[in-house]
């Protein structure tokens, strides 16, 4: 049970009652993790925002999924492992076998492999990256443009771990659960 209310469409009002419109006229349904969010319109309207302008970036919606379950996987967030992981299975059509890979920072595909090596090294230092760490992204491919966008994608995702941890939302979606440590 969540720790916070859900706010339901038909119950909000004002600014919280035009999020949501919003969120379910774009995704065709309001995911729980919106509705725990328009507590506050203006961390709805933030989240909307930063993910928004991610998704007309340089990196592809696959590679965005694949960054998302890997931040997932490393902050134990099933809420969000379990919506990535229908994401990016049903809209970013990743395989299964990728899904899992993913969740490691691994991929068969050379340009997901060096944005999920160097997320894993964002997410897993906190963002305390080494001079060698962007050395490395580069020398793999990635633009600084791209390297920049890793960051910005750990941290939203970060983000929307954190608050669905604290807040324990309701899963939504075909449950998956982080692995153990």
């Amino acid at each position: 049970m969540s720790r916070l209310p859900l706010i339901q469409p038909a119950q909000a009002i004002g600014k919280a009652a035009d999020l949501l419109a919003g969120v379910q006229k774009s995704l065709g349904v309001t995911p729980n993790m919106t509705k725990a969010m328009v507590n506050s319109p203006a961390v709805l309207e933030s989240y909307l925002g930063f993910s928004g302008a991610l998704a007309g970036g340089a990196l592809s919606a696959p590679i965005r999924e694949r960054i998302a379950l890997l931040v997932a996987e490393e902050n134990g967030c099933d809420y969000c492992l379990s919506a990535h992981s229908y994401i990016g299975a049903n809209i970013a059509k990743l395989t299964q076998s990728e899904i899992d890979a993913s969740r490691h920072g691994a991929s068969e595909d050379p340009e997901a492999a060096a944005a999920l090596a160097f997320a894993a090294v964002v997410v897993r230092t906190r963002g305390g990256v080494e001079e060698a760490d962007l050395k490395t992204a580069q020398a793999a491919g990635l633009t600084d443009g791209e390297i920049t966008e890793v960051i910005a994608h750990v941290a939203l995702n970060v983000f929307t771990n954190y608050l669905n941890k604290a807040v324990d939302t309701d899963i939504d979606w075909p449950v998956v659960r982080h692995h153990e440590h």
